[in-house]
């Protein structure tokens, strides 16, 4: 089968912000433009094509990363609309870690809010290149020159506007191109500008673009110095270059409701993001001997994909979406998951429109394509040809923040809750569920109360089963101090085979945020090959049951440097308990902490109830960061621990008599206050 398009003119892309930016409208004007549905969705009526899930189209947010293809300019785009909210976030990085390019778009009213700083840090952390839509410009209060200011401060960016808004809230009349050097007028707004005074402003900033690139670009530089007039060919070559290597984010501006700039949007996509050939290279390992492989961006290289997200569909059964890196792969045929090093047949390919599909014979190299009948492969999982073994970096997920216990209403439905809580938490990687021997009860965690309640939702929806939840705990962890070294020895004998395992671990304080790292330094055979999983798989058990109060153990290094074996009596059971022994009297001795999860939280108020607000975060142990000053409103950025949060937005309604709004997003975690540690731990104890 011959490829549709040639690869670089593929691109695989995000449209990512901020709740109640605009996402879901603006990909909706593109897949409209793009003609790829003729009628145009809306989100608070509940019909846009992307929020296709049921809760979606009742809550008007988007819950789930929808993918779907469109065409422009004989180009292939492939797009990924991500939730907004901050519960959502794994559907954010998944679908960042698999694409080359971004679409931010921002409220031209708010600007710069909480979770653009969110999803801005995940896009520079795999080096997305982005282009920014400053959305909303007809609403009353909307500031371009503001935002701009905003994305070069907050989010520490070379903003670079390529177009202005002509006029701004009800006056919103057009657009300034500084590229192509022309005015775009709305045939629906009756008021004109001066054209002089219109000519003059685009001279003077499109000179300012100019002076700009020339600075960041040498080509530019040489031709502005040499007097020469730039073609608008060279200059959207300089854009392309400076925004493909993330050193400049051009800046486009519009109104997605009102269908203003979406096509001029479609330009840039084309014009500046990069194809799967400008990204060139993906570095992965070889899984037996660690030595670094690249795979070039190509179908004549061997075939590679990354499993970024898995879906039960009620339908098709076991749904994996997958980007083809390189090479290319038939439907049917046999894959290695260099993962867990075990061979897959794929089923039928897919291209996915929101939850429609379209089957296709084949996928190649840049394609998102979803497929059946991978039965053990994971979210994060590398797939590859069984005769060129590459193994991926993983995808690495935020630790949840909040907690509840769970239970049937009917003691009939406890098989039918396990199989449901076990296939969500295949599908959301920050979703997880935990069954306490102690209390007995099933224990669920995620990232936020609406996370937690809208799989509530879905349990009943989707499973049919209906479910009584306890009041949300925090998610607390435990990490520790300084480094240890600790011994594990297992030995039992009864009569025939006996059990022999031997270990020695280095237990050291991770980075922040950085999760368990396991490592050995097994030299000569001290410990066989062979049982170093078991090891590590104990120590993965040990740090899940946690050492000061029972939280599990984050942040931590763990290294098996010695150890013994016996000939006979040595096993995977043996060498997993020992290293669980090791773990459990380390980590006692490792000085460990209790840590607490802190949000990163902004108040947007009038000024009058900005001191009553102040009072009430300084009572929830909130770090003030900064405040900012809007018209006659102000901005509180802070940083709140969870456990201080419940009930904050019924107090902000009443300190403010409704008028002001917050949104909030997990920030990281931090050592929990000595005294309030010993209440917990004090606590834990009286519970045992």
């Amino acid at each position: 089968m011959l490829r549709t398009f040639p690869l670089e003119k593929v691109r695989n892309i995000g449209i990512i912000a901020h709740i109640d930016a605009g996402k879901t409208t603006a990909t909706e004007m593109i897949l409209h433009h793009t003609g790829r549905t003729y009628k145009i969705g809306s989100v608070d009526e509940g019909t846009a094509v992307m929020d296709w899930m049921e809760q979606e189209k009742e809550r008007g947010i988007t819950i789930t990363a929808a993918a779907t293809t469109c065409q422009w300019r004989e180009h292939r785009i492939n797009i990924i609309d991500t939730p907004g909210h901050v519960d959502f976030t794994a559907e954010v990085e998944r679908s960042l870690r698999v694409l080359d390019g971004g679409v931010v778009i921002f409220d031209g009213v708010a600007g710069v809010e909480a979770q653009s700083e969110a999803v801005w840090r995940q896009a520079d952390k795999y080096h997305v290149a982005r282009i920014c839509f400053v959305n909303k410009m007809d609403r009353i209060g909307a500031d371009f020159h503001h935002t701009v200011t905003m994305i070069n401060e907050r989010l520490r960016s070379k903003a670079l506007p390529i177009q202005l808004p002509l006029g701004s809230e009800k006056d919103f009349r057009g657009i300034i191109d500084l590229v192509e050097n022309k005015v775009i007028t709305f045939p629906d707004n009756g008021n004109s500008a001066s054209v002089g005074e219109v000519q003059t402003l685009l001279a003077k900033h499109r000179q300012v673009l100019i002076v700009n690139l020339a600075e960041l670009d040498e080509q530019i530089m040489l031709l502005y110095l040499d007097g020469q007039d730039i073609s608008v060919s060279q200059i959207k070559a300089a854009i392309r270059r400076l925004t493909i290597s993330n050193r400049i984010v051009p800046v486009l501006c519009g109104s997605a409701l009102r269908d203003k700039g979406i096509e001029l949007l479609l330009d840039a996509i084309v014009d500046y993001l990069p194809s799967p050939v400008d990204i060139s290279s993906v570095s992965g390992t070889n899984p037996k001997t660690g030595e670094k492989i690249l795979r070039m961006a190509s179908d004549d290289e061997p075939f590679s994909a990354l499993a970024f997200k898995t879906v039960s569909d009620p339908f098709m059964g076991r749904l994996v979406y997958l980007r083809v890196y390189s090479g290319k792969v038939r439907a049917g045929a046999q894959v290695l998951n260099s993962t867990i090093d075990k061979k897959e047949r794929l089923g039928k390919l897919y291209i996915m429109h929101a939850d429609h599909r379209e089957e296709v014979e084949q996928a190649e190299t840049g394609s998102i394509v979803a497929t059946v009948g991978l039965k053990m492969t994971s979210t994060g999982d590398t797939l590859c040809e069984p005769a060129h073994p590459v193994l991926f970096e993983a995808i690495r997920f935020a630790e949840p923040v909040l907690s509840m216990a769970v239970e049937p209403k009917t003691k009939a439905d406890q098989d039918k809750l396990d199989d449901a809580l076990a296939k969500l938490a295949m599908e959301d990687p920050t979703f997880k569920v935990y069954y306490d021997k102690e209390t007995g009860q099933t224990l669920i965690s995620g990232m936020g109360e609406l996370h937690l309640e809208v799989l509530m939702e879905r349990i009943f929806r989707e499973y049919g089963i209906r479910v009584n939840a306890g009041k949300p705990l925090v998610a607390y962890k435990e990490t520790v101090t300084i480094p240890v070294e600790s011994e594990g020895k297992f030995i039992r004998q009864s009569g025939g085979r006996g059990q022999y395992g031997h270990v020695w671990l280095r237990i050291e304080p991770g980075e922040r945020g950085n999760g368990f790292e396991f490592r050995h330094q097994i030299r000569g055979g001290v410990i066989p090959r062979e049982f170093i999983p078991a090891v590590e798989a104990g120590v993965r058990s040990a740090l899940q049951s946690g050492g000061l109060a029972g939280y599990p153990v984050i942040d931590v290094k763990v290294t098996l440097y010695d150890g013994s074996f016996h000939e006979v009596d040595s096993s995977d059971v043996a060498f997993r308990m020992a290293a669980f022994m090791a773990i459990r009297d380390g980590i006692g001795k490792a000085k460990p902490v209790i840590l607490e999860p802190i949000m990163e939280v902004e108040i947007t108020t009038p000024n009058e109830f900005l001191g009553d607000i102040i009072g009430d975060l300084n009572s929830r142990r909130a770090h003030i960061e900064g405040i900012e000053s809007r018209a006659e409103s102000s901005a509180i950025r802070c940083l709140v621990p969870l456990a201080e949060t419940f009930g904050f937005a019924g107090d902000l309604r009443s300190l403010s008599q409704g008028r002001a709004s917050y949104t909030m997003c997990f920030h990281r975690y931090e050592e929990l206050p000595q005294d309030l540690a010993e209440q917990i731990v004090a606590r834990v104890g009286r519970t045992k």
